[in-house]
């Protein structure tokens, strides 16, 4: 057996897969995490791409020959792992926006650390909130359905054929106002609850001046931000069960939109 006699359209066709599936899948939430060690997502990238090659591969004609035009399109390839990236990633952004005005809410505005998963500053409720979406996601199979939505990527957006209209970005701005949405449909129960808290402190140092309302009123706020916090695991399953469901359709509209068709 001859080592050496290959057909080189067959491995230009697998660096053209495992260059789409690399740079896809380090900007998909859960797998761009930066505790994840980038060995662990080479690795996961290369034995993806070997598994899709087969049925998926993409056409080595598809190759440019001038450096210019592999840049270009690295870069399309880029930009549609951070669309199909954001799109996932809006769900955990406002769950975490939400957990960041429950923190508010709470006391828990003075007390931050930094994210290992992100390096940025966040609060304690947040990065609580983050870590049981991130886990209820992964238990409901959505890592699987995120490769599943990618996988259509190589039948709509050929390599080097990425449009960007106005058909996505409208749909981008409107995943963005659902952000804003979730995270108050995450934080509202609490907030009420924690708001009717503080009239009934108020009340009580209003009646009672001689009470030191500030000593059991700040623990008291922890309780009760917690106990309905503990309510809300059950809404947010059922919101990242229902996203999980719909991220077919969601990832099949974005690559339409980002397709050659559009044109």
């Amino acid at each position: 057996m001859d080592i050496f006699n290959y057909n080189p359209a067959d491995v230009l066709s697998l660096v053209l897969t495992i260059m789409r599936v690399s740079i896809v899948m380090f900007m998909l939430p859960i797998f761009s995490t930066n505790n994840i060690p980038v060995q662990v997502k080479a690795a996961a990238a290369l034995v993806i791409s070997m598994g899709v090659w087969p049925y998926l591969s993409l056409n080595a004609a598809a190759m440019p020959t001038h450096p210019f035009d592999v840049g270009i399109m690295v870069l399309g390839e880029v930009v549609m792992g951070l669309v199909l990236g954001m799109a996932v990633n809006f769900l955990f952004m406002g769950i975490q926006s939400g957990g960041e005005l429950l923190g508010y809410q709470m006391g828990f505005t003075m007390i931050n650390f930094a994210d290992p998963l992100s390096g940025n500053r966040t609060g304690g409720a947040a990065f609580f909130l983050w870590m049981v979406s991130a886990m209820v996601f992964l238990s409901l199979d959505g890592h699987l359905y995120m490769i599943k939505g990618f996988s259509r990527s190589f039948v709509l957006i050929p390599p080097g054929e990425l449009f960007l209209g106005r058909l996505v970005l409208n749909q981008i701005l409107y995943l963005a106002s659902q952000l804003f949405v979730l995270a108050l449909q995450i934080a509202a129960p609490v907030m009420v609850a924690l708001f009717l808290v503080e009239v009934t402190l108020a009340l009580m140092a209003r009646t009672s001046p001689q009470m030191h309302i500030m000593d059991f009123g700040f623990p008291l706020k922890i309780c009760v931000g917690f106990f309905f916090l503990g309510l809300l695991m059950t809404i947010m399953s059922d919101r990242i069960a229902d996203f999980i469901l719909g991220m077919d359709a969601l990832f099949n509209n974005l690559l339409k939109a980002m397709g050659p068709r559009q044109t």
